[in-house]
């Protein structure tokens, strides 16, 4: 589902709509307050999304010409580009998040599609066809609106965007050393999604939506049942 551009375009159109309903509640002197993520502020988050179309775009032109070219030189480059973001005034901060997600979005509709195919490069070194870059976006949009702390939740987010997101948070826990080998069943859709292979997981109950807050770290991750605690999580990304 990731891979189909149609899906995730959509989805995208949405999640772009529902960050910048988040951020208009941000007032004016706001972005300086904690956001919901360790160590940054809403300044940080709004930064990190506007770069992240940068980031984006710069993998849909590798697609389109060839010619490589990451969405970082390197981890150092990415910190210093949020750090430097953060301290703009707040209409800039505002004004960039928009700006750059335009930009985004011709890249996307310009692309040719034969293109979608072409493999690039995640910021963690994955190959992967550039059609995943739209799901990439889709994450960030999404879930960085709840990080914004005016009030969005993960239980607002479309029932089809929260179980690719447990496909995809899920499949990443299933790859790392030291994550919990867990059962993780929905009880308001008939799905289940599993973390490792091991027999006797740890088998966690709830609605999807609260699944999904509680393995992404986002508040909302309440009325959760396990068969024997809820075990410590590893970071997902």
């Amino acid at each position: 589902m990731r891979h189909d551009v149609r899906t995730t375009g959509r989805w995208l159109g949405t999640g772009t709509a529902f960050f910048a309903t988040a951020l208009e509640r941000v007032p004016d002197g706001g972005f300086r307050a904690p956001s919901g993520l360790p160590g940054w502020s809403r300044a940080h988050v709004t930064a990190h999304v506007a770069r992240n179309a940068d980031a984006l775009r710069r993998l849909l032109a590798w697609a389109a010409t060839g010619v490589e070219t990451p969405m970082y030189a390197d981890r150092a480059q990415r910190a210093a580009e949020i750090e430097t973001g953060a301290g703009a005034p707040d209409a800039e901060l505002r004004a960039d998040v928009a700006r750059t997600a335009t930009q985004l979005d011709a890249a996307i509709a310009g692309l040719p599609d034969e293109a979608w195919q072409a493999e690039v490069r995640s910021a963690l070194g994955r190959r992967i066809p550039a059609a995943e870059v739209l799901w990439m976006r889709v994450r960030e949009v999404w879930l960085h609106a709840v990080d914004l702390d005016t009030g969005a939740r993960v239980a607002e987010l479309p029932g089809e965007v929260v179980e690719a997101l447990l496909d995809d948070v899920t499949g990443a826990f299933g790859s790392r050393d030291g994550a919990p080998q867990l059962e993780l069943v929905a009880i308001d859709r008939d799905r289940a999604w599993r973390v490792g292979e091991a027999s006797g997981p740890v088998r966690v109950s709830g609605e999807a939506a609260a699944l999904l807050a509680w393995l992404t770290g986002r508040p909302g991750g309440t009325g959760l049942r396990s068969s024997s605690g809820l075990p410590t999580l590893p970071p997902w990304l």
